[in-house]
């Protein structure tokens, strides 16, 4: 499976956070799944760290490539064509975050794991957490 993660994902995965069921976590675990976490979620991150808005460890952009590296996570680039594809999205949802990665889930062909309710409206595979 190709999965890519919304940010609150990483951030639960991340924390150990009991918010992502057993069953996703062993998903998320197993290597012969390919789990992808955006560079958008590393620049939604490190806006709210500095905002205040997120607590993480100092430093997010020492700690943060660390992190996915350890737990076997592909950081994937935000190409032309991803950012692109936001323009045919329907504006049900305007997080400009949320919207690239949708757009990306579409575009790479991957399964999106999120506990937002508004992805749903969308034309994406969804794995809930």
């Amino acid at each position: 499976m190709r999965l890519l993660l919304d940010t609150h994902v990483v951030i639960w995965f991340l924390a150990s956070s009991a918010r992502i069921n057993a069953d996703v976590r062993t998903i998320l675990v197993d290597r012969r799944n390919a789990v992808f976490v955006s560079v958008v979620t590393g620049w939604e991150m490190a806006i709210k760290s500095a905002l205040g808005q997120l607590q993480t460890p100092p430093d997010v952009r020492l700690w943060l490539p660390g992190e996915l590296e350890a737990s076997g996570f592909v950081v994937l680039p935000i190409s032309l064509q991803h950012a692109l594809a936001v323009e045919t999205l329907p504006l049900h949802h305007r997080d400009p975050f949320d919207r690239l990665l949708i757009a990306q889930a579409r575009v790479e062909d991957m399964m999106l794991v999120t506990a937002d309710q508004w992805f749903s409206q969308y034309d994406v595979r969804l794995l809930r957490v």
